[in-house]
């Protein structure tokens, strides 16, 4: 009877983590196109706004370690979960979500600031190409907040036993994607615009 439960849930350990490779997989390649775009676009500019006299790097990159430690504090959570240290588990889960949200609260500055500085999606092809590709990618940091925020609620309410958990891991597999794309994006947007 044991043999048959442990070989149950490995399959479904499995299939979980298979299928968000898969889906993983496929926002990689959507990506790669907006970046290949992006970089495609950028090679046309001609006069107006551009990555190089409308954005701020420095800025940028402040907010951007808040996203990437973040994926180390959903590491720790997930060790945490592992351990059984339920309490510290949600703590992390919290500290994820608030280092995400500073991101996102950063990003939307940007657009702020950039708005007020006349530059947009219909002014010229760099703010379609800047808008399209950070726009889609904090539409994913969004999605995985709101994911985080669920696990989090269920965390509070003790659905979570010590363990491995499918969800836990399917989410944080997912912010990890998130954050790690964002280092290619900010290396091709706002560290290039520098050179």
């Amino acid at each position: 009877m044991d043999t048959e439960g442990a070989a149950e849930r490995f399959v479904t350990a499995d299939t979980y983590q298979f299928a968000v490779t898969l889906f993983l997989i496929s926002e990689g390649a959507f990506f790669a196109f907006l970046i290949i775009a992006y970089v495609y676009f950028h090679g046309s500019m001609t006069s107006g706004p551009n990555a190089g006299n409308s954005l701020n790097p420095l800025k940028s990159g402040i907010y951007s370690v808040f996203l990437l430690a973040s994926s180390f504090t959903v590491s720790a959570a997930e060790r945490k979960l592992s351990s059984g240290h339920r309490r510290a588990f949600s703590g992390w889960l919290l500290t994820t979500i608030l280092l995400g949200a500073v991101f996102l609260v950063g990003q939307g500055r940007e657009y702020f600031n950039l708005y007020r500085a006349d530059v947009s999606v219909s002014r010229n092809v760099f703010g379609t190409s800047f808008f399209t590709l950070t726009g889609f990618h904090g539409l994913h940091v969004l999605l995985g907040l709101l994911a985080l925020c669920i696990l989090f609620a269920l965390a509070i309410g003790g659905d979570f036993q010590p363990g491995q958990s499918n969800a836990v891991r399917a989410v944080a597999l997912y912010w990890h994607f998130v954050d790690w794309i964002w280092v290619v994006i900010f290396f091709v947007v706002y560290v290039w615009a520098l050179f």
